[in-house]
């Protein structure tokens, strides 16, 4: 149950991401939170491997599945994700990305060739079902166009082509600290090059008020990512991932908790989540 446990707390962990970067957002760009949240996440890691790890690690053949990951997650993924958070909120951007576990099961099944059972098709569905009434549109809610929703429906495919990728680098490398260093400087230096390559430097900026919800959300993002690949170490694909899309559950959670204010939680985006908690039970109960 250890691998379970791990990609819960990491599904806590980007849920409370989720609503630190909301908080924070204000008349700041998306831009600086990813790049702050690299930088972070890069330093901490960075610092701790030069300090205790050998550079031969590096030369590892799952770095190359380690390089391609980054190069679509964090980056693009998260890039699609925090879009969808500021057009849709954290309630609702939230419990759409949890689309990911059908494309985790048929990935797993067709290209690692893993057979989960019955409980795990079971929760599966009921993860799905739980979108439907999530993204049921709410009469006196604030605006939002169904279009919308392609941001964090995209951010999930692309985020489960990632976790199969890291998947298959964490076989040969089994060490977390390493992937994650490595997926998160890929992402940062292409971030770097985008910037630099379109002029957009500008969009770094950030208001005062943000840096503080900026910061503590990119500690936050950098230890639900090193759970999310021991998690991926240690347990099968189509079992982790689901677990890791309990994050709408806490997302929803939070929002009631901290953002009154900003977001409205309806009845039925809150059963939607207890769907969803229903559909990962069935999984570690497999």
């Amino acid at each position: 149950m250890l691998p379970e446990i791990i990609a819960m707390l990491s599904a806590m962990g980007w849920a409370g991401d989720s609503i630190l970067v909301r908080l924070g957002l204000g008349k700041s760009s998306i831009i600086a939170a990813m790049f702050l949240s690299f930088v972070v996440s890069a330093i901490c890691i960075g610092g701790y491997l030069f300090s205790f790890y050998s550079l031969e690690n590096f030369k590892s053949p799952a770095i190359f599945y380690f390089v391609i990951s980054g190069c679509v997650q964090p980056l693009l993924a998260r890039a699609l994700y925090y879009t969808g958070i500021a057009r849709l909120g954290v309630s609702r951007a939230g419990p759409l990305r949890g689309v990911e576990p059908l494309f985790a099961t048929v990935i797993a099944v067709a290209v690692l060739d893993e057979r989960p059972g019955l409980f795990v098709y079971l929760g599966t569905v009921l993860i799905m079902a739980s979108l439907w009434l999530i993204a049921g549109r709410q009469t006196g809610e604030a605006k939002w166009r169904l279009v919308d929703t392609a941001f964090p429906l995209g951010a999930a495919l692309v985020s489960v082509i990632s976790q199969t990728l890291r998947k298959q680098g964490l076989r040969i490398l089994p060490d977390p600290f390493i992937a994650v260093l490595t997926v998160t400087v890929t992402s940062l230096i292409l971030l770097s090059i985008f910037l630099v390559a379109t002029r957009r430097a500008h969009l770094l900026r950030m208001e005062r008020s943000s840096l503080f919800f900026f910061f503590v959300a990119a500690f936050l993002a950098t230890a639900a990512q090193i759970c999310n690949f021991i998690a991926l170490g240690q347990g099968e694909l189509s079992v982790i991932i689901p677990l890791l899309n309990t994050t709408p559950l806490f997302a929803v959670f939070f929002t009631l908790l901290f953002l009154r204010n900003l977001e409205t939680v309806s009845p039925r985006i809150i059963l939607g989540a207890v769907s969803m908690v229903a559909g990962a039970a069935f999984i570690t109960s497999r």
